[in-house]
């Protein structure tokens, strides 16, 4: 069906798509350098800018990042603490999220109140520390995925979904004989497949994004997540200028530190790069379901 626009309908559309243009733009323009910067001499790319001269680029970055055992472990131990991560977080934010979603469920207010509370007082990094040390996770897998897999955000929004979903299906199990459980895993479960992916990415993301946790509760470097080795080889391994008496070895650093940034960048966001379109058409409807019902 055809809609005919006023001429105020118009100028409001066109200033919209602008302002779209301008924001795609504006993301777009960083992502591009750094994908074109990663496969360039960092000498040309210092010196020119970003350059399509064949003749300055180079996969010398890639090629130092993969033969790298620090950085490739540093990749499975990201990859293996996002997985069991987001595994975590999505089961106890179902099973909590659905357990609230019951109308008769003894003690809702009890619990709500008790789970919101949480989400504005905390007992900060001290005792967090003292309780991971005192459960025997320090420097563990352990501390890195437990801590932090019960958010109350995601339990709220999985709630929100749950009470979306139409209570007849319920009610007719309930007087077929299903059971609570039975229920839950025949047929809340089926229909939860976008409020889940949605819940997995957020966490994914997250947990593959973060690395202060590692740095407080890891000190085995083989333990090290991705960011965390990111972080030392960019950050903290920076040598002063005037420890190094010879020029050229300081410049030689410096071209080796611009060679392996942007290909770090890039390398560490390819998981998220190919695992968002597999997610994306679970991702706009659980996430407007779950939180604007």
């Amino acid at each position: 069906m055809y809609i005919e626009h006023t001429r105020t309908d118009k100028i409001i559309l066109v200033l919209i798509y602008f302002l779209l243009f301008v924001t795609v733009l504006i993301v777009l323009f960083p992502l591009i350098y750094v994908l074109i910067g990663s496969f360039m001499d960092p000498t040309a790319l210092i010196n020119k800018g970003i350059s399509f001269n064949i003749r300055d680029y180079s996969f010398e970055g890639y090629k130092r990042i993969l033969s790298d055992n620090a950085m490739l472990r540093g990749f499975l131990n990201s990859l293996f603490y996002s997985v069991s991560f987001s595994i975590v977080t999505v089961v106890v934010s179902i099973s909590a999220g659905y357990s609230l979603s019951i109308n008769n469920l003894v003690g809702y207010k009890f619990f709500m109140v008790f789970f919101t509370l949480t989400m504005f007082f905390g007992g900060g990094l001290i005792p967090t520390y003292l309780l991971v040390k005192d459960l025997g996770m320090l420097n563990t897998p352990w501390a890195i995925i437990i801590p932090g897999a019960v958010n109350v955000w995601n339990i709220i929004l999985a709630r929100t979904f749950f009470k979306s979903l139409p209570k007849e299906l319920m009610e007719a199990a309930e007087i077929d004989g299903a059971s609570e459980l039975r229920i839950f895993f025949n047929i809340v479960l089926p229909l939860s497949k976008p409020i889940i992916f949605v819940l997995a990415l957020y966490a994914f993301v997250g947990q593959w994004n973060s690395f202060f946790d590692a740095m407080i509760y890891l000190q085995d470097p083989k333990l090290y997540p991705l960011q965390l080795v990111l972080r030392s080889l960019l950050i903290q391994n920076q040598i002063r200028p005037e420890m190094i008496l010879d020029q050229q070895v300081m410049a030689e650093l410096a071209r080796i530190g611009e060679l392996i940034k942007y290909a770090s960048i890039v390398v560490s966001s390819v998981p998220l790069l190919v695992m968002y379109p597999f997610f994306e058409k679970y991702f706009e409807k659980g996430v407007l379901v779950g939180s604007l019902k």
